[in-house]
């Protein structure tokens, strides 16, 4: 049922192109009348012209032939060219919602293997609606009328073409049936490929100065080689089957030749009808072999498309909530209890707290304790499996991403920062930013003159993930970035974890300058120097809150003095 209500997203795309289809129908159904060109000008030929020798008449033919050549030829262009716009028709209309799942898949637990493998769904629709296959399926309802003519022609040519027909379409399926599973096979295989490839690139730096790139290369190596063995497999039947048709479409082009000149020779048929009756049948038959040709690439379209279908059911479109004011007053969380996407473990259970403006809160505990998994939680990444966090009273989900994304402020452990200059990156690739809002940040995070030392400022381009910039520079960079247009709510995830001192007195200045504007800071702290600038501590243990108050008092209640360990006696050196 979700795949059918998914399926049902697609085909409404595919709806809104339905003025060409029946365009590109009407024009293939006169390309298909212009292509019984040839076979009448043969006919013609050798009926009339050559027993009446009549040079004037092989003119008129020939000029004749020639414009509706030309027109046969401009409808193919036309067609060919509609097909294209209509897979960039659908380009346009399903990329942001793909781009769209690409991006909250790994957020849901529903991501693929290969998280571009929707954006490669997608372009493979659109290569095959842009290419010659669906030609081929338009001009397969013109093979009865092309077989009919053949009757016409003669009973024996028509049931020649008749089956034909019949062995090509078993073919066709053959194909079908043939290719299904290696098909499948090298999906499974190129995902695991590209996983292992985007895998190896992230982690260039641990390959090469733990030497595993040698062994990593192995690895990859070997899922490459199971991708390789299986599209070849899948490209041989493919291509096996396509030579089959087309062999023996030449061939029983020559088999009705020979069937004509058997009828000529017994008086049955005229002269013209040898060559105008083995053109018509290799026209009939040519959609047959042309759709055989491109079915692997409508194979690979049609498993696209169940995947798609999968992924819109199982990630509908996000609703549109009614706006709500810009929060100013309290967050609120209530009973809330959180497991990791794609999971049904809690790794946060059962926690309740309530801040207001101005208020900061620091959330200490050991390692694996539910830190994290919290603030994922606190700020929408990770929706709760029960409980709720509001802002102002209103629960998260009554926020469209985008409306609650300039009200919140996020700095994670591992600082990803975008291609672009470092004024797109404070400013969140904001189109409408404002040079003094992009200072203002970095001036609140303390960063500004940092920045004024790169080699362009402001305008100094970094790679992608930050490259080119130290790990300090990038967690100062993110941290003014989380602070861009004064969100109210700003959570903070081991902000200090790079930082030295000056990057540190610059954290403590950023605390309390949200703070001093009525926000709400949360800091997950490590370093007890990140407590310096806020009030109140939530202690977090095995996923609970274990303790949750000023800051002085559950210090105070949850640290133990450290026992001082006993030196151990020094060995005396014998003499």
């Amino acid at each position: 049922m979700t795949s059918l209500k998914g399926s049902e997203e697609l085909k409404g795309a595919i709806a809104h192109c339905r003025t060409a289809f029946i365009g590109v129908a009407l024009m293939s159904g006169l390309v298909n009348v212009l292509y019984l060109t040839g076979s009448f000008f043969m006919l013609e030929v050798y009926d009339r012209v050559i027993p009446s020798r009549s040079v004037p008449t092989l003119v008129g033919l020939c000029v004749l032939a020639l414009v509706l050549y030309g027109f046969q030829g401009m409808l193919e262009t036309l067609r060919a060219r509609v097909l294209a716009r209509v897979g960039a028709a659908l380009d346009e209309s399903l990329s942001g919602r793909v781009f769209d799942i690409v991006v909250r898949a790994p957020l849901k637990g529903a991501a693929p293997s290969d998280g571009l493998l929707p954006l490669r769904d997608l372009d493979s629709l659109r290569a095959f609606l842009g290419g010659t296959g669906p030609g081929a399926f338009f001009d397969l309802p013109w093979m009865p009328v092309y077989l009919a003519i053949c009757f016409l022609f003669h009973p024996l040519i028509g049931v020649a073409a008749l089956v034909g027909a019949g062995v090509l379409a078993t073919l066709a399926l053959l194909t079908d049936r043939a290719t299904r599973d290696p098909a499948q096979t090298a999906t499974g295989h190129g995902l695991r490929r590209n996983g292992l490839a985007e895998a190896g690139r992230r982690n260039a730096e641990v390959l090469a100065a733990l030497g595993m790139q040698a062994r990593f290369a192995d690895r990859w190596g070997l899922a490459n080689g199971d991708y390789r063995q299986a599209q070849q497999r899948a490209s041989d039947i493919a291509g096996g089957y396509g030579a089959a048709s087309k062999v023996f479409r030449m061939a029983l082009q020559s088999g009705v030749l020979a069937l004509g000149a058997y009828l000529v020779i017994n008086g049955q048929a005229s002269a013209g009808i040898i060559i105008a009756s083995s053109i018509l049948v290799a026209r009939a038959l040519a959609p047959a072999e042309l759709a055989i040709a491109n079915w692997k690439g409508f194979v690979q379209a049609r498993q696209s498309w169940a995947r798609l279908s999968e992924l819109f059911a199982r990630m509908p479109a996000p609703a549109q909530p009614h706006a709500l004011p810009a929060p100013c007053r309290s967050l609120q969380v209530e009973g809330i209890s959180v497991a990791p996407p794609g999971t049904q473990r809690l790794v946060v259970q059962d926690v309740s707290l309530a801040l207001q403006a101005g208020q900061g809160l620091g959330v200490i505990g050991p390692s694996a304790s539910g830190k994290s998994s919290l603030v994922r939680a606190l700020i929408g990444v990770w929706p709760a499996v029960r409980g709720k966090v509001r802002l102002d009273g209103a629960a998260l989900d009554q926020w469209s991403a985008d409306d609650l994304g300039p009200h919140l402020g996020f700095l994670p452990q591992e600082i990803e920062l975008f291609a672009g200059t470092v004024a797109q990156n404070i400013a969140r690739f904001d189109p409408d930013a404002t040079p003094e809002a992009v200072i203002a940040a970095a001036r609140a995070a303390g960063v500004h003159d940092l920045v004024l030392r790169l080699s362009e400022g402001y305008d100094t381009r970094i790679g992608e993930g930050g490259a080119g910039l130290s790990a300090g520079q990038r967690q100062r960079i993110g941290l003014a970035r989380a602070l861009y247009g004064d969100p109210f709510l700003v959570v903070l995830d081991e902000p200090n974890a790079n930082l030295d001192a000056e990057g540190e007195h610059a954290l403590t200045g950023a605390i309390l300058g949200v703070r001093r504007r009525g926000g709400v800071c949360i800091v997950i702290a490590h370093r007890p120097s990140a407590l310096a600038a806020l009030d109140l501590i939530l202690m977090m243990a095995d996923g609970r809150a274990q303790a949750f108050g000023p800051k002085d008092e559950v210090l105070k209640r949850v640290l133990r003095p450290a026992s001082v360990p006993t030196p151990p006696t020094a060995l005396q050196e014998p003499a």
